[in-house]
C-alpha cells in the first residue's frame, strides 16, 4: 500500500501502532500481588513509565514512508548491498556461518584478518577492528583505554553505549562538558591540569570522548577548536580524543565516504575512531580504526571481546559489501542528493505559514537551524523537530497515521523539557515524500494552535485521542 502525496490521506496507517502502544501501558504490578515478588518488583517498576504513557513496545512497521531508519544512503533500500552481499558469497562458496570461538580461542579467521587489513588500507590506519556492534565497541574502548589515574572528559551528549563503558573504567574522574562548548570545555581542562598533578606533568591523560554527528541533535562537533585547545593546554601529547563516527561515516568525507575526522583533516589528531556498519553502509557491526599499540590493548584486556564469539561471516560479509557499495560513484550522488534533500526539506518547512506561526507559539522548534543559515554552513540529515512536553507523542500519533514512521524521543533519552521527534532524511527519500512530510508536521501544528486557541487543556489532537482511548479501555482490563 503506498501513500498518496498529492491528495489528503483517508488510510490510517497508524492503528496497529496504536494498540501495540496502548497495550505496552496496561498497569500490570497490582494484579500481581500475593505472586512472586521477583516478577512484582520488574512489573511496578515498569508501571512507573506505563502511568504516564511511556511504556516502549516492540512492533512491526506499518509505515509507507521512511523517515526514521539508519538507512540513510538507500543501500538496504535499494538493494544495493544485498547484490553486493550475494557476491562476496558467491566468491566465497566455502564460507562457515559461525566464528566457532573469541578472537583470542580459534574465531579469528583469514576472511576477518583480511576484512580488517582491507578497512585499515582503505581509512589509513594502522589498525582497523571489528566488532559485533556500535555497543559493543564503545563498551570495548571506554572500559579498557583510559588507565588509572587518567582523566575522561567528555560531551554532556555522548551517546549511552559511550557513557556505559566509562561506568566501569578504570579512570574514576569523569567530567563532562556543556554540548559543543568550546569555552566550558577549556574551562574543563584548565581545572584539571590545575588539580591533577599527574596530568600537568605529563604521566597521565586526559582522554577526550565527542562525537562528530550528534545523533539526537543533528548538530556537528566543533573537533578542529577541540583539539587545538587540548593541545594548547597539554602539549606534551598526554589529552587524547575518541571520535564517535557512527552517524558520519559513510555519510561524508573523502574518497567514498570516509568520515568526518577524514574530511576535516584530523586523522593525526585523533587516537581513536568508532565507525558502524549498520548505518550508512545498511550493513551490521561496527569497528574501532587506531594505531597497533590500542588494538593490542583492546585485544588483551578489553572483556566484552575476550568474552565473546567473534562476528561471524555473514556479518563480516555484509560490513564488506557495505565498504565496497559506500565507496562506489552511486553512492557519491546518493550522498549529493541527500544534502541538497536537506536543504529542500529546511526550506520548504520553515516558510511554511503555519510551521512560522506555531514556531513562533513555541509548538515546534529546530534549535540547530534556528539562525537559518543551513545554505551556509555544514548540516546534517538528522533534523529532529522539538516539541513541549508529552507532544512529542501527539506528533508521532500524527505522523504514523499518515504513513510516516516519526519516532518519538523523551524523557530519559533527552533531557526533560526537550522532547522531539526524530527525523532521518534518505538518499531514498523523494521531493514529493518531503513535501507530504512537511504538510503531515503543519497539518498537526495546525490543528494544537486551534486546540491552544479553544483553551481546553483537556482536548486532544485527533490521533493522539486514538491512542488515548485505547490506553483507557486497557485500564478496564487490567
Amino acid at each position: 500500500m503506498t501513500v498518496s502525496l498529492t491528495e489528503p490521506t483517508t488510510t490510517d496507517h497508524g492503528a496497529q501502532w496504536r494498540r501495540e502502544w496502548a497495550d505496552a501501558q496496561r498497569i500490570k504490578g497490582p494484579g500481581l500481588k500475593g505472586g512472586p515478588t521477583f516478577y512484582r518488583n520488574i512489573e511496578e517498576e515498569l508501571d512507573l513509565a506505563r502511568q504516564t504513557g511511556g511504556g516502549l513496545p516492540l512492533h512491526l512497521p506499518s509505515h509507507t514512508i521512511d523517515f526514521s531508519t539508519c538507512d540513510v544512503l538507500g543501500l538496504g533500500r535499494t538493494g544495493a548491498l544485498r547484490e553486493e552481499f550475494l557476491k562476496e558469497l558467491e566468491a566465497n562458496p566455502g564460507f562457515q556461518i559461525t566464528a566457532g570461538g573469541s578472537r583470542l580461542c580459534d574465531g579469528t579467521n583469514i576472511y576477518h584478518d583480511n576484512f580488517e587489513r582491507e578497512i585499515a588500507e582503505i581509512v589509513g590506519v594502522e589498525s582497523a577492528l571489528v566488532v559485533h556492534s556500535g555497543w559493543t565497541a564503545n563498551q570495548a574502548i571506554w572500559s579498557t583505554v583510559p588507565r588509572s589515574g587518567d582523566v575522561i572528559v567528555y560531551d554532556e551528549l555522548m551517546h549511552a553505549t559511550a557513557l556505559a563503558g566509562m561506568k566501569v573504567s578504570l579512570a574514576l574522574e569523569q567530567r563532562p562538558f556543556r554540548h559543543n562548548d568550546v569555552d566550558h570545555f577549556i574551562e574543563i581542562l584548565e581545572d584539571i591540569k590545575e588539580s591533577s598533578p599527574q596530568v600537568k606533568a605529563g604521566k597521565r591523560c586526559v582522554i577526550i570522548g565527542v562525537e562528530s554527528y550528534y545523533s539526537m541533535d543533528g548538530d556537528i562537533c566543533p573537533l578542529r577548536e577541540l583539539i587545538d585547545a587540548a593541545q594548547d593546554i597539554f602539549p606534551q601529547g598526554n589529552a587524547q580524543f575518541i571520535v564517535d563516527e557512527a552517524h558520519s561515516f559513510g555519510c561524508m568525507g573523502p574518497d567514498g565516504g570516509l568520515g568526518f575526522v577524514k574530511e576535516q583533516g584530523l586523522e593525526n589528531e585523533v587516537a581513536i575512531r568508532m565507525i558502524t556498519l549498520g548505518k550508512a553502509l545498511a550493513a551490521s557491526g561496527a569497528c574501532i580504526l587506531s594505531n597497533n599499540t590500542i588494538r593490542s590493548l583492546l585485544v588483551n584486556q578489553a572483556k566484552v571481546m575476550i568474552c565473546s564469539v567473534a562476528p561471524s561471516f555473514p556479518l563480516s560479509a555484509a560490513g564488506r559489501a557495505g565498504f565496497r557499495v559506500m565507496r562506489s560513484e552511486k553512492a557519491q550522488k546518493a550522498r549529493e542528493y541527500l544534502h541538497d534533500l536537506t536543504l529542500f526539506y529546511l526550506d520548504t518547512l520553515t516558510s511554511n505559514p503555519i510551521y512560522k506561526k506555531a514556531n513562533a507559539k513555541g509548538l515546534l522548534r529546530m534549535p540547530v537551524h534556528e539562525d537559518e543559515d543551513w545554505h551556509e554552513v555544514p548540516i546534517t540529515h538528522i533534523v529532529p523537530i522539538w516539541c513541549k512536553p508529552k507532544h512529542a507523542h501527539y506528533l508521532s500519533f500524527h505522523l504514523v497515521r499518515d504513513g510516516i514512521n516519526g519516532t518519538p524521543i523523551v524523557f530519559p533519552v533527552v533531557a526533560r523539557g526537550e522532547d522531539r521527534v526524530r527525523i532521518f532524511l534518505h538518499a531514498h527519500n523523494t521531493h514529493e515524500e518531503v513535501e507530504f512530510l512537511v504538510k503531515s508536521i503543519c497539518s498537526w501544528a495546525e490543528e494544537m494552535l486551534e486546540i491552544e486557541a479553544s483553551g481546553d487543556k483537556n482536548r486532544l489532537p485527533s490521533a493522539a485521542r486514538l491512542a488515548y482511548d485505547l490506553m483507557e479501555e486497557g485500564k478496564g482490563k487490567n
